[in-house]
């Protein structure tokens, strides 16, 4: 181990070409877990290693994914200075230069992965991954979400010579890649980022329960609907993955057309209450009937129904938390709709009619814009008209009050903090209604994936590639970020937990679940220096030894000189 103040006193009596300092920090982690799961040579063995070339794909896709994990917004176009003050060749490989990192070799291999399916080979390293770290694949959450993109995009994918020469010989891998693969359109679509004025392009996903890792990642056209894809990809997802995985989506998987597509797959997914015997049976189930569930703050009633001609089990899920949020707004909506109603009564009650049908015509018509009340003691007097065009001078006017409809108050009082989730697994006994609810409130998985991918400290805020087969690329890499993130970060969590164990966190409290952009903060500021060619690791403690402790022996070795 080397100080600080050892290379400060070396500067002095060193030429300074014989002292060289470069940053590893955190990094060491990223690489570690790169190589752990094989990503280099599994890239190699489907894209090919062409003849004397000084960085290969795997290696450029490696040094991506440290460049996406770096957290220092550095985008593609600086890609080659990022590295400058990386140790470049001790992360990434023997002889790997900072200059041989340029945009030419980065477009070249990005344009090469476009080809050979983005998907398959983010799928086939995203399995291996899972089942060298042990991760279950019992339960799979499927999502989608927008990113948004600035400037012009066309398709012109530039012509990239594929080397008959691999490293390996995995004919497997070679089968299962896809040729040419059509490009997605990057076009306006729903935003979820509510940017309605720029265009975006669709990230699919699927996460294991286990984990939150990333397993299926698939890019689409801007316009694409949730409901219109769901139901094929889950069909490819389980036909590709050999495990019976139970799938797990928000309502958009829930199609007459998607259910039907997936007769032969487990599924779980929220229903939405735009079907009516949906809509109608949370407010119409008493509150009498609900259980207790063993997750805190919710309560259950388990129906069997038939939809799509599917025999399914439907939970009718009360959570009290939301069900105190959604009655605060209801009395809101109540006093904003009765302030709303006098008002409209009240203008009514002014205006003159040339007869009595008239004027209960004009009164039905604005009861029926009542959402909440309804017109009391209403009647019709006869009056002198005050428009000199009224025949013989009469009018006829309203008088009335505005009460409050107690049944209709009623079913969304019983409907408050209500939802339905519904599967065709039918053996509770296979899965409890407990079990139900909590896969399903685990779905959250995907949803910290994509807040990991729009993170402004990802490459990701600011696309700016200019043609969609290469955004198509970039979106495999940031998912091969996320993959290395989680895995990285389960481990750590595991190992903690098993040795029943604690690290502190931010606010110096122990904890055994951190985050691992928090881990990546502990191990800032570490260094490789060069004195007289050996080589040494600066600034290491015993905190940082614990935690690398925790990780693969792969982490190990890129900070092994001070341990």
């Amino acid at each position: 181990m080397i100080t600080i103040e050892v290379v400060e006193e070396s500067v002095v009596k060193l030429k300074p070409q014989e002292i060289e300092i470069q940053n590893i920090d955190h990094l060491g982690i990223v690489a570690g877990i790169i190589d752990s799961i094989g990503i280099v040579e599994i890239i190699n063995e489907l894209i090919g290693v062409e003849k004397d070339e000084k960085v290969n794909a795997g290696q450029v896709v490696k040094a991506m994914i440290i460049n996406g994990l770096g957290f220092v917004s550095k985008p593609l176009y600086m890609f080659p200075e990022y590295f400058e003050t990386i140790a470049c060749e001790h992360l990434i490989g023997t002889g790997v230069k900072p200059e041989y990192l340029n945009d030419d070799k980065l477009g070249r291999v990005m344009d090469k992965l476009f080809i050979k399916g983005l998907d398959t080979i983010f799928f086939i390293i995203a399995v291996k991954a899972a089942q060298k770290f042990g991760v279950s694949l019992s339960t799979s959450h499927l999502d989608s979400s927008s990113i948004h993109v600035h400037g012009q995009y066309n398709t012109s994918l530039p012509e990239v010579i594929f080397e008959n020469q691999k490293i390996g010989n995995n004919q497997e891998l070679e089968e299962i890649a896809v040729k040419s693969p059509k490009e997605i359109t990057i076009t306006y679509g729903y935003s979820r980022d509510h940017r309605p004025d720029l265009k975006q392009f669709i990230i699919e996903m699927i996460c294991s329960g286990d984990g939150d890792i990333p397993i299926f990642l698939k890019l689409a056209s801007g316009n694409q609907a949730d409901s219109s894809c769901f139901g094929k990809i889950a069909v490819e997802y389980q036909k590709q993955l050999e495990v019976n995985s139970l799938i797990v989506a928000d309502a958009a998987l829930y199609t007459e057309s998607n259910l039907k597509m997936m007769s032969d797959l487990q599924w779980l997914s929220r229903v939405p209450l735009s079907i009516k015997v949906a809509k109608s049976l949370i407010s119409t189930i008493p509150e009498s009937e609900f259980i207790d569930s063993t997750i805190p703050g919710y309560k259950l009633v388990s129906k069997t129904e038939n939809y799509a001609g599917i025999e399914q089990r439907w939970l009718v899920v009360q959570s009290q938390e939301r069900r105190e949020s959604d009655l605060r707004k209801l009395t809101q909506k109540i006093t904003k709709a009765e302030s709303k109603a006098v008002q409209g009564l009240k203008k009514l009650s002014q205006e003159e009619f040339a007869c009595e049908a008239d004027a209960i015509k004009a009164l039905s018509k604005l009861s029926k814009q009542f959402k909440y009340h309804q017109i009391h003691e209403s009647t019709v007097t006869q009056a002198k008209s005050k428009t000199k065009d009224s025949p013989e001078g009469i009018s006829y006017q309203i008088s009335a009050t505005v009460s409050v409809d107690e049944s209709k108050i009623n079913t969304e009082l019983l409907s408050a903090g209500r939802f339905i989730i519904a599967t065709n697994v039918l053996d509770s006994q296979e899965l409890s209604n407990d079990s139900i609810l909590s896969e399903y409130k685990a779905q959250q998985s995907c949803e910290r994936g994509f807040g990991f991918l729009k993170d402004p400290l990802f490459f990701a805020d600011s696309i700016f590639l200019k043609s969609p087969e290469r955004i198509e690329s970039l979106g495999m890499i940031m998912g091969l970020c996320l993959l290395v993130y989680t895995l990285a970060q389960r481990q750590i969590r595991n190992a903690l937990k098993e040795s029943k164990s604690t690290i502190k966190n931010q606010l110096g409290k122990a904890t055994n679940s951190p985050t691992l952009r928090w881990i990546f903060q502990c191990f800032h500021c570490i260094h490789l220096i060069t004195l007289n060619q050996e080589e040494h690791i600066s600034n290491w403690n015993k905190d940082r030894d614990f935690i690398l402790r925790l990780l693969p022996d792969d982490c190990l070795r890129y900070y092994q000189l001070a341990t």
